[in-house]
């Protein structure tokens, strides 16, 4: 019987540590989410959060951030590396940077990300957008997973946005659900606002986890997270640009005294070990820093 409670206790225990509820000397050892806040500021514009609805739907995904805990941290510690390359991208193109938290929701800041839909990269595009919008995709050569350029191509799909909507809340529904379907529902539903809107589930969501993302990034402590450590961003040591065919990466690689592996790591729209380039385009190759 002795056995039997000690394993009950050991269960219950392993329960609530699971569950960020086993206490220590009076404090969680992962905390409760940070209380649902009045509104948040996103892109310039003031997101309130006074109805029972909006405030369930907060509650809801403040509290998924806090309890993923693995991925959370691991895109805190990626953070600093892919927001480097990003925000300034945004910043030339006069695209608030509040919009780099969509990159969080789309591939939880993995440049290799691919959904089972086949989107890629950190700004998610299918195929089909990615050349819509003016990135390479085929066999050598996916522009999905080149940030400089899939942040452009970003760019232009949410200024196009914006001057269709002027609300970036709707850009970034739109970003989800495309612009086809949330005008559609704008003008049946005779509503101009996200929050009023009867949305799929997956977009109502959507934009509340951005708008929680921007509070975790901003204040990582009040969701319960201490990542001191960020992995920077090192620029290449030099970039090489290329009209000419290669036909082996390996061989190009040594040339510049970097390992297959890194040159790939470092160009990761490269898909294959070679470059057929039978057009003569410029390919601009970086040479990573060791």
């Amino acid at each position: 019987m002795k056995k039997f409670v000690l394993l009950l206790t050991l269960l219950i225990a392993q329960s609530a540590l699971g569950q960020g509820l086993y206490q220590k000397g009076g404090e969680d050892l992962h905390p409760t989410p940070p209380a649902v806040p009045k509104f948040v500021v996103f892109c310039g514009d003031t997101i309130r959060f006074d109805t029972y609805e909006k405030y369930e739907r907060m509650d809801r995904e403040l509290m998924a951030f806090t309890y993923m805990q693995t991925t959370t941290t691991l895109m805190l510690k990626r953070s600093t590396r892919y927001f480097a390359q990003i925000s300034p991208i945004l910043k030339a193109n006069g695209v608030p940077e509040d919009l780099k938290y969509l990159c969080v929701i789309e591939s939880n800041l993995d440049p290799k990300a691919v959904s089972v839909a086949g989107a890629a990269g950190l700004w998610q595009f299918t195929k089909a957008t990615a050349k819509e919008y003016g990135l390479e995709v085929d066999a050598e050569v996916d522009e999905r997973f080149h940030i400089a350029k899939e942040t452009e191509a970003a760019c232009k799909y949410l200024l196009r946005a914006y001057a269709r909507y002027h609300d970036w809340a709707l850009v970034a529904a739109s970003y989800n659900c495309g612009t086809g379907g949330l005008s559609r529902r704008i003008e049946e539903q005779r509503q101009q606002s996200f929050d009023k809107l009867w949305l799929p589930e997956e977009t109502s969501r959507y934009v509340y986890r951005i708008l929680v993302a921007k509070m975790l990034f901003e204040a990582p402590f009040s969701f319960g997270f201490n990542v001191p450590e960020r992995y920077p961003y090192i620029a290449p040591l030099q970039t090489v640009t290329t009209s000419e065919p290669i036909p082996s990466l390996v061989d190009f690689a040594e040339k510049y005294g970097v390992s297959y592996a890194d040159l790939k790591r470092a160009n990761l729209w490269l898909r294959d070990s070679k470059l057929t380039n039978k057009d003569h385009k410029n390919y601009k190759i970086a040479i990573p820093a060791l």
